[in-house]
């Protein structure tokens, strides 16, 4: 009879209980404290267009490759100042993102507060920034040979848009847009002296 590590019962549980417990440190607690933070001054719950973009951003991926907050660190000072619990009291989790290969957007309504810009971005990133790595999104806009009353067109550069054609928004590249220029960070308050 196998007693201790030899037995697989014995092995799975403690894989498991040691899985369980990171998570939770990991995972659970800092979610749950961030979403119970005061909200920081300035920082306002999101409106219907930018709570819908917000769940267009997550289906995207988006936070696969941008953050959502600036570390106190000297060479993220160029995205904001650092975040602070407050900021995300509207926000979550998952939005936060693990990984930075393109720039964090926590501060992106400030940096880039043009619907427009954002618009031409996501339908070909290099024809802003050329050196871009980002996936063109072209299923969030349509081609059309002319515009409808009410359409939101954009105006994307000669060089990338169809000849003879328009490129229309949909509700759901607006709604991002709308939620990227939402986001701003909020003045702290000055230490006091």
């Amino acid at each position: 009879m196998r007693k201790g590590m030899d037995h697989v019962g014995v092995l799975v549980f403690s894989a498991a209980a040691i899985y369980a417990t990171l998570a939770i440190l990991i995972g659970v607690i800092p979610g749950t404290v961030l979403s119970k933070s005061p909200a920081g001054r300035g920082v306002v719950p999101l409106d219907a267009a930018q709570a819908r973009g917000r769940a267009v951003y997550v289906g995207e991926g988006c936070s696969y490759c941008h953050t959502q907050f600036v570390r106190p660190l000297a060479q993220d000072r160029v995205w904001g100042r650092a975040s602070v619990a407050g900021d995300y009291t509207y926000s979550t989790p998952q939005l936060l993102g693990t990984e930075r290969t393109g720039p964090d957007l926590s501060n992106i309504g400030v940096r880039q507060p043009s619907d427009v810009w954002h618009s031409i971005h996501l339908y070909q990133p290099r024809s802003l920034v050329t050196g871009s790595i980002m996936p063109p999104y072209p299923w969030l806009f349509v081609v059309k040979d002319k515009a409808d009353p009410g359409d939101v067109v954009v105006n994307v550069p000669a060089a990338y848009a169809p000849p003879g054609k328009v490129i229309v928004a949909t509700a759901d590249e607006q709604d991002l847009v709308a939620y990227l220029v939402s986001l701003k960070q909020a003045a702290l308050p000055s230490p006091a002296p």
